[in-house]
């Protein structure tokens, strides 16, 4: 790590003082750089970018001029190389003609509700995700209730186990994890493993990718780190999936560490939530592993990716028989689409909701879209609560979660820290109709850079399930006041900073 910051600071160093001393003796070059932040400034103003996103980098180029057009084009833009975006769009259209969406069950969920018929489509027509009827969901309100279940569906695996995570570290849980994986490889089974490298820079050794598939698993590293300056280090694989037979997938918060099941108090209490779909649902989740999937293999193996292999109809009849109930529809986010399904979810659940809004995040760093439907839902007499922790994991984020406050409390939005840790969970339920459980955060990265997942479930005992686990999570957290969020010179100076900087943390 120490190698890696330290070539990073030289490549930034160097960028910066070649410009500066180019600019300094040379008025061609001074004037070039000066056309240069300008017409970056214009291309940023009409790009499709978050207000907030774009503000942040036009106000850094104005007060660098010199150098923040340079600075822009290497690591402000959003956009992978064309290579990389060709081939996950091709990866992704390679599923595409098996995720079609049944119209027996788009009518019937417009004849039960066309509000939420509407969310729905947009899922469908943003993400290419349908939605489905055949399909279990049960509920995990911790780490701990994830980890013991993800171990009894593990040993029962027959045909193929694939996993997708931003982050392992060696412990209790990936340990006992990996065991299993080397057992199910050596019967036979497809076993398959993904991390995001940069997620687990500090948890896993160098090249630990080459260290699993010694040991019988295919394991790919997302989008290997390189210490170089460029755009490809913002698009990090933020998902947490797992497949198992084509029947059941897993989804949510937790990723394969131990601090995500309480193993040690690293930010006090850790609070957690997950999801299990048993049934037809659970096929999205493997299209959307081996969409990314299909990109990286290449490196390693030489297969042909036949999609039809790993269809849930396929091992259906050797699921237990569980109770279906209502709609669910699982969805992916990725960078390189241009388009923002998880905040798109999010405003639709927000804006459609007539009692109640209850959200659980771990950061809330939102932009103005975002932040006005909340505080417009409040004002409204929509009973809106947001759950954010109390300890901090990251001491800068932390403080700019806080600085939304005031704003958020003035609208009459209920605000709750987790005084007993730290809250990981990402929920939002709605009118004890719907909910969403999944990967992502309320803030820039996670709405905008990562690859995401969730699940948006409709009249299912899982909806109860969130509402009753956020209802009681709240009794055990500090409401926050007006008068708590009372702040002298300094700090509100140090607030609208934080809050300027946002798009970047």
């Amino acid at each position: 790590m120490f190698i890696v910051a330290l070539l990073l600071i030289l490549q930034f160093a160097f960028l910066f003082a070649s410009a500066h001393y180019l600019a300094e003796f040379y008025r061609a070059v001074n004037a070039v750089f000066l056309i240069l932040s300008i017409v970056v400034v214009l291309y940023i103003i009409n790009r499709q970018d978050n207000p907030a996103y774009k503000l942040v980098w036009v106000s850094l180029i104005l007060t660098v001029p010199i150098f923040g057009g340079l600075l822009y084009l290497i690591v402000g833009g959003n956009h992978d190389s064309r290579r990389f975006v060709k081939k996950l769009l091709a990866a992704s259209d390679g599923t595409a003609k098996l995720l079609r969406q049944d119209p027996d069950v788009r009518r019937e969920l417009a004849a039960e509700d066309s509000n939420m018929a509407v969310q729905s489509a947009y899922i469908e027509r943003a993400a290419k995700y349908p939605v489905y009827k055949n399909t279990h969901a049960h509920y995990m309100p911790s780490g701990e209730a994830f980890f013991e279940r993800l171990i009894l569906e593990l040993k029962k695996a027959k045909h193929y186990i694939f996993m997708e995570f931003f982050i392992i570290e060696e412990g209790l849980m990936w340990d006992t994890v990996l065991a299993i994986l080397k057992q199910k490889a050596g019967e036979g089974l497809d076993v398959r493993m993904m991390y995001d490298d940069v997620g687990s820079l500090m948890t896993v050794p160098y090249r630990y990718d080459a260290k699993i598939r010694e040991k019988g698993i295919k394991c790919i590293a997302f989008n290997p780190f390189v210490p170089s300056l460029s755009l490809r280090l913002n698009n990090r694989d933020h998902r947490k999936i797992v497949v198992i037979d084509g029947h059941t997938a897993f989804t949510g918060g937790s990723n394969l560490a131990d601090e995500y099941i309480n193993g040690y108090p690293k930010h006090g209490q850790w609070k957690e939530a997950m999801i299990l779909l048993r049934g037809e649902a659970s096929y999205s989740f493997t299209s959307m592993f081996l969409q990314t999937w299909k990109y990286y293999a290449d490196r390693y193996y030489e297969e042909d990716m036949d999609y039809e292999l790993y269809k849930p109809q396929v091992y259906m009849d050797e699921a237990e028989p569980l109770e279906y109930a209502g709609f669910i529809q699982p969805y992916g986010d990725s960078p390189v689409d241009d388009e923002q399904t998880s905040e798109g979810v999010y405003l639709n659940l927000v804006t459609k909701a007539s009692r109640y809004i209850y959200i659980a995040t771990p950061y809330f760093v939102v932009g103005n879209e975002l932040l006005t439907a909340i505080c417009i839902a409040a004002k409204s007499g929509v009973d809106v609560r947001i759950l954010t922790p109390h300890v901090a994991d990251k001491v800068y984020v932390h403080a700019t979660t806080r600085s939304y406050y005031r704003q958020l409390v003035e609208a009459g939005v209920r605000v709750y820290e987790y005084t007993p840790g730290f809250v990981h969970s990402k929920l939002v339920v709605v009118d004890d109709k719907v909910c969403t459980v999944g990967t992502v955060n309320m803030d820039f990265r996670s709405l905008y850079l990562h690859f995401e997942c969730g699940v948006w479930v409709y009249q299912n005992a899982a909806v109860q399930a969130v509402r009753d686990d956020l209802v009681s999570t709240y009794r055990i957290s500090q409401e926050i006041t007006l008068e708590d969020t009372k702040a002298g010179l300094i700090m509100r100076l140090v607030n609208t900073l934080l809050r300027l900087f946002a798009p970047l943390m």
